[in-house]
C-alpha cells in the first residue's frame, strides 16, 4: 500500500512539472509576439472600416511580411496631414496612405518624410502629357478617381451638368471642408482651376445650395444617403458601390463638362524604425495583390491596374482631356487664395 505522503509528493510534482511547461510555453509564445515586427499605418477612416479595404490588405500583407500590420484611422485626408505635422518626430506612423497630390506637396515641405527610393509607370490618365513614369520621390500612388456630384435618379429629375447650372438651381448639396476633407479640397480647388478670379462669384451663387459643410466625407454621403440633400460631392464612382453591392442602380454622378482629378498616394515616415518593412509595404501596395482590393472597396481605379477587367457597375472612366488637375507643387499658393474666397462667402 502507498502512503498518503508518498502520492501527495508525487502530485506535488506532477503540479510543479505542469507549471513549468506552461510557463515555458507563455514565455516562449511572449518572446515569439515580442519579436514580431508592427508596422503602424497611418489612414482615413472609411479605408480601416469593415467594408474597406484595411481588413483585406491587412490580411494579406502579413501573408508575406511576417509582421504584425496595424492600421490606425486618422479622421479624414486632410486631417492626416495636420496630425502628422503635429506628432512631428514623435508620431508612431511607419507609412502615411491617404494623402493625395492636393496635399504631397505641403507634406514634402515638412521634411518627414523619406525618399521610397522606386520607379513605377502608373495606369493612370495624365492631364498634362504623355503618360509615364512617376516622378515624386517621396510619395506613390495607389488609386485614383474624379470628383463629382452624385445624385439618385428617382428622386431628382432635373440634374444640373456644371457649376454654373447648379447654381442657379434650387438643388441642395452637402459638401466636405477642405481644411479636414480631400473631396472639400478637392472641390475648392476645382473650381478655382476652372473660374480663377471669378471662383468667388461662383461660390456665392452656390452658398444658397449648401446645406451643410461636414468634417470628411462618410459624414456628408450619410446625410445624403438620409435624405438631408439632394446631391453630395464623392466621385464619379461612387455609383458602382451601389450597383455592385446592393444592386441598387438609382444613383448617378452628375456629368459636368470636366471633372477634378484626385490620385491619392502613400509615403513612408523618416522616423519610422521600420524603414525595410515601409518600404516593402509600399512595394507591396503596387502590385496586384493590393491593388485587386481597390476597385471594391475603396471604390476607386487602381493606379496600377491589376490582370483582369473592372467590376460590373464602373463606368468607363473619362479620358484626360475632360480632368482638372493642379499640379502638386503649385497647389500651395492657390489654395489659400481659394480657402479665403471660400472661407468669406461660406461664413455669412
Amino acid at each position: 500500500m502507498v502512503c498518503p505522503r508518498t502520492c501527495s509528493a508525487r502530485r506535488i510534482l506532477e503540479d510543479t512539472m505542469k507549471y513549468l511547461a506552461f510557463a515555458a510555453g507563455t514565455l516562449l509564445a511572449t518572446a515569439a509576439l515580442a519579436e514580431t515586427p508592427v508596422l503602424t499605418v497611418y489612414t482615413y477612416d472609411s479605408f480601416v472600416a469593415d467594408w474597406g479595404p484595411g481588413p483585406q490588405i491587412e490580411a494579406a500583407f502579413e501573408e508575406t511580411c511576417g509582421c504584425d500590420l496595424k492600421f490606425v484611422g486618422a479622421g479624414d485626408g486632410a486631417a492626416l496631414l495636420a496630425r502628422i505635422k503635429l506628432e512631428g518626430a514623435r508620431s508612431e506612423a511607419d507609412v502615411v496612405l491617404g494623402l493625395d497630390t492636393n496635399l504631397s506637396g505641403a507634406a514634402a515641405q515638412a521634411g518627414l518624410f523619406a525618399p521610397h527610393g522606386q520607379r513605377v509607370v502608373p495606369d493612370m490618365p495624365n492631364p498634362f502629357g504623355a503618360a509615364g513614369a512617376w516622378d515624386d520621390p517621396l510619395f506613390l500612388p495607389y488609386d485614383w478617381g474624379y470628383f463629382a456630384f452624385v445624385y439618385d435618379k428617382t428622386k431628382l429629375t432635373d440634374v444640373p451638368t456644371s457649376f454654373d447650372a447648379l447654381a442657379a438651381s434650387d438643388v441642395k448639396i452637402v459638401i466636405q471642408d477642405p481644411r479636414s476633407s480631400t473631396p472639400g479640397l478637392g472641390l475648392l480647388l476645382w473650381i478655382k482651376e476652372q473660374y480663377g478670379d471669378e471662383a468667388a462669384a461662383l461660390w456665392e451663387g452656390l452658398a444658397d445650395n449648401v446645406v451643410t459643410v461636414t468634417k470628411g466625407w462618410s459624414e456628408a454621403y450619410g446625410l445624403f444617403l438620409e435624405g438631408e440633400a439632394d446631391m453630395v460631392l464623392s466621385y464619379t464612382t461612387s455609383p458602382a458601390y451601389h450597383i455592385v453591392a446592393e444592386g441598387d442602380t438609382s444613383k448617378a454622378a452628375a456629368a459636368f463638362p470636366s471633372h477634378y482629378m484626385q490620385i491619392e498616394v502613400a509615403g513612408k515616415l523618416a522616423r519610422s524604425d521600420q524603414s525595410e518593412l515601409a518600404d516593402q509595404f509600399l512595394t507591396f501596395m503596387t502590385t496586384d495583390a493590393f491593388q485587386a482590393i481597390i476597385p471594391t472597396t475603396n471604390w476607386m481605379y487602381p493606379a496600377f491596374a491589376p490582370k483582369g477587367a473592372l467590376p460590373d457597375g464602373f463606368a468607363a472612366p473619362i479620358g484626360a482631356e475632360q480632368a482638372r488637375l493642379i499640379p502638386a507643387d503649385d497647389v500651395a499658393s492657390i489654395r489659400e487664395e481659394a480657402l479665403a474666397e471660400w472661407l468669406a462667402v461660406l461664413s455669412k
